[in-house]
Formats: structure tokens, sequence, C-alpha cells
């Protein structure tokens, strides 16, 4: 059974309770000792001061002096007493009998405690004691005559009640303090959690964490390759496909926290953060690697912080392009073929519904021969049967759309040593074809022709039609990807065949005059590149 989790705003409430709890009960602890001391401190030394006043007092060295006189102590230190607040003040002679006490019944007896022993050798000192009066602090010194002979003692004492109740009463404070502030750390901590919630979507940290693993589990698995930096251009993130892509191009294999610029130069992902706009299908090159790549800003609330590039190796996007391309051209020669045949088909029922069997005999006679030629002398020529087969549903879309193409093959054409040539070769030859049959759709003469050449392992293709032929200013321009005189989403076929003719290493040169058709000749390395 999965724990259940506690809230965000219920674990922030209880550390700062716990936080603010532990504060106030360490502080009440430091606090009660430095009082309990500094009281302590302040009534010993005010006992000493006492003492040392009333053993200096002429009237109590005459009082301990003269027995007529002795009645004047009582009276000077009840006097002392009051006016200091201390618990008493008692004069006691060499044999430790009372001269004065606050309550006259216990003068003439002996001093009560037993820690009047050090004075009366003349030393002062400090004691807490319990004597008729109750527990004190006390504090004692010597008195001495004229003729500096102890003649007895002074015996101050301050009762360690104060003391209590100025602990008891710091002790109230703190509690008093220690409620008022977790009231408070509660309410700040209530209002700390709703505005991180707030931050946070309102999710909670168990919500998140799955968000997180999420993120890095899809981020992981994507294909295309993925770099985001921060506001200043620091790399962030790099999933796995983009460190193929760096380890591809020799680059670091751990570039986080390192800067953008560094590892991959001329990134532009320093524009994108500073102007806030895409680039979307970029080419870039990473070390000799072809990437294309889409750059994005990452906004947070409306502001920049940070963008992220995704790309992927040209080469694949360029097989992938090419796959299609091949793809493409198969259906159609298949379609053209498919409809060619049900045209025919439709000619045999019509003679075959009339009953003229003499007609269709001779239909059927010509369909076979024109087949078999054709399938003789492509197949006899060209040994590739997939590019055979190409060819001849040429044919039959050429036928399809009224136009004359001739395959004139002047040699043997072998099967090509690498698969990925035949590939490239239908990607050529179907481009070339398509286009030659698509510029002699408005002219009168409408021929199509394609002369194969093989010889020490080259192989020669030379396209010629009649149709309008090519301006000679955009001669440059129609290899260019997107480039397109008949319309918005041309322009692409012309650069798959260069883009081809590159991975074979091959090349092409076109003659072309405006009104007088075009010839494009294609040379190609048959082992391929």
């Amino acid at each position: 059974m999965k724990k259940k989790q506690l809230k965000l705003s219920t674990m922030i409430i209880l550390f700062v309770c716990t936080v603010v709890l532990l504060s106030l009960v360490l502080t009440d602890l430091l606090i009660s000792r430095t009082i309990n001391e500094n009281i302590e401190s302040s009534i010993e030394e005010k006992a000493k001061i006492v003492a040392r006043t009333a053993a200096h007092s002429t009237i109590v060295k005459n009082g301990l002096d003269d027995v007529t006189k002795e009645g004047e102590i009582q009276d000077y230190t009840r006097d002392i007493q009051r006016s200091a607040e201390v618990l008493f003040v008692v004069v006691i002679d060499m044999n430790g009998i009372r001269k004065s006490h606050p309550n006259e019944e216990q003068i003439g007896r002996h001093f009560v405690g037993g820690d009047e022993k050090e004075v009366l050798k003349g030393k002062e000192s400090l004691s807490r004691s319990v004597g008729t009066l109750g527990k004190s602090v006390r504090a004692f010194s010597p008195i001495y005559n004229e003729n500096n002979q102890q003649i007895g003692a002074v015996a101050v004492g301050i009762s360690l009640n104060s003391v209590r109740e100025a602990l008891d009463q710091s002790h109230k404070n703190i509690l008093t303090g220690s409620i008022i502030g977790i009231i408070v750390g509660i309410i700040g901590a209530f209002i700390i959690a709703r505005y991180i919630k707030k931050i946070l979507f309102g999710l909670e940290p168990g919500s998140i964490a799955k968000l997180l693993e999420e993120r890095n589990t899809m981020l992981q698995s994507v294909h295309e390759g993925v770099v985001a930096v921060n506001k200043d251009t620091t790399i962030s993130l790099v999933n796995k496909s983009a460190l193929g892509v760096f380890t591809k191009a020799g680059l670091d294999d751990n570039p986080v926290g390192q800067p953008i610029n560094e590892v991959i130069p001329q990134s532009r992902l320093e524009a994108v953060i500073e102007t806030g706009k895409p680039e979307l299908d970029e080419e870039q090159m990473i070390n000799g690697v072809s990437i294309l790549v889409n750059r994005v800003p990452l906004k947070v609330n409306g502001e920049v912080v940070g963008a992220i590039s995704t790309f992927r190796d040209k080469t694949e996007v360029n097989q992938l392009a090419e796959q299609l391309t091949g793809v493409k051209s198969y259906a159609e020669a298949l379609r053209a073929q498919s409809h060619e045949f049900m045209n025919k088909l439709h000619v045999i029922l019509g003679l075959v519904k009339m009953e003229d069997y003499a007609r269709l005999k001779q239909y059927i006679k010509e369909l076979v021969s024109i087949n078999m030629d054709e399938v003789s002398a492509i197949s006899s020529n060209i040994k590739d049967a997939v590019l055979a087969g190409f060819i001849m549903g040429k044919l039959s879309y050429a036928r399809e759309n009224g136009v004359e193409l001739t395959i004139d093959c002047h040699s043997v054409i072998p099967e090509a040593k690498n698969p990925g040539v035949t590939h490239h070769l239908i990607t050529v030859i179907g481009n070339l074809l398509d286009n030659g049959i698509e510029a002699t759709s408005e002219c009168a003469e409408r021929e199509v022709l394609m002369e194969v050449t093989y010889e020490d392992d080259i192989l020669e293709l030379i396209v010629t039609d009649s149709g309008k032929g090519i301006r000679e200013e955009i001669l440059d321009d129609i290899f260019r990807k997107g480039f397109s005189s008949k319309g918005e989403g041309r322009g692409y076929g012309l650069f798959l065949v260069k883009e081809s003719l590159d991975q074979l290493g091959g090349t092409l040169h076109v003659e072309s005059k405006e009104g007088s058709g075009t010839n494009i000749f294609v040379r190609i390395s048959f082992g391929g590149k």
C-alpha cells in the first residue's frame, strides 16, 4: 500500500512550528539561566555592600565595645534593613551571639546556620543557608575596632524567594511570547505555503517529482536532440540524442554547465533569447556534422528565461526524405500502370461487346508486342529488378500523360554493389523524368528521351525533353531548396536530386535555352560514394 504523503502546506506549517517551538524552548533555557545568574550575582553584590557598610559603622563598633550602647545597634541595623530592602542585618560578637535581629526575641541568642565560622576568623564570605527567616543569600563582613582587633561580624541576608519570583515572571513572559510566536508562525507558514503553491501551479511535491520524472523520460526517449540553455546562455539540459550528435561531432560528452557558444559556436540561441523570436528549419554545421535545427525561446509569464534547440542529423533527415520520395515514385508508377491497364481492359471489353473479334485479336497482339518489347528492352539492359520495374512504371506514367518517353540503354546496367545506390538512382531518375514529362505538358511535341550508358563503374544519364526550356537567369537557382517557377509548395524535386548526387559523389550539368528544350547530364560512380 502506497504511503500517503503530507501536503506541502502541512509540511511547511509543521516545520515552521517545530523550528519556532524549539527556538523558544532553547531561548527559555538560556534566558532563565542568564537571569538566574544575573539576579544571584546582583543579590550577592548588594549583600556584600550592605554588610561592609554596617561593619564600618561607628555605631556598630561602639555598641560592641560598650555594653551600654548595644541597643543602638538594633536601631541602626533596622534602618539599614529598611532602606536597603534586605531580609535581615544581624550583628554578632566573637561568640556568635546576636546583637541585632529583625525579630527582637532572637537578640542574645546564638546565630543559626553554621556559616559564620569563616567571618569570625576575619574573612569575608558568601553562603546560602536556611535560618530563622528562611532560605537566603548571606554576606558576612568582619568588624574591627580602632586597634584593628576583630570584635564581631555583620551578616546581611537577602531572601532567595525574589530570585524565584523573577524567574517565574520571565517564564511567563517567554511562554506568552512562545504562544504568540507559534500563532504568527502558523499564519506565516500558511501564507508562504499558499504563495509557493501558487508559484508551483497548485502542484504538490509528489506531483512535481512525478512530472519531472515523466519529463526526463520523455526528453531522453525522443529521437531529436534537445539542448536547453538559461538566460545566461549556459547549457542546463542535454538529452541522449543530442549527446549522440555531439559525440559524432567530437564534442565534450558532458556539456551541461558550459556556455553554449563554447560547445556549439554560432548556435544563435543567444540571438533567440535577445529577440524572443523562434528560428525554424535552419541548417547548421557542428564540426562537420550537418544538422537541421529549430530554436525556440522559453518564456515564463511573458518573460524570456532561456531557449531550447531541437535538432536532428541532416543525414537522417535526407534519408527519410529520399525514402519518402522513393515510395512516392513507386506509388505513382503502380498507379499509372494500373490506370493504363484499366483503360486497355475497357477497350477489350468494348470490342468483346461489339463482337469484333478480329480487331480484338489484333489489339491484344499489339499490346503484347508493345509490352514484350518494353519489358524485354528494359529487363535485358537493366539488371536491377527494382530499378527496371520503376522505369517501366514511368513509361506507363508518361503514356498516361500523353508524353512519348523513350529509354535508350547503350550498354547493360549491372545491379549496384551498394543497395543504397539504387535508392538514390530512383530519386534522381524519378525526379528528372517527372520534370521532363511536366515540362512538355503544354507543348505540341511532347517527347522525353533518357539515354543510359555504363562503363568502368561509371553510369552516365542524359535526360532530354522537348519542353519550353529554362530561363538563363534562373539556371543557378533551380537546385535550391523550395525554389520553383510553378508556384508555392514546389521546388523540392531537383533539390533532392542534388542531395542524392552529393551522397553518391556524382555530378550534374544542365544545358537549356528558353523555347528549345532542356538537356541534363548526370555522371555517377555506380559503386557509391
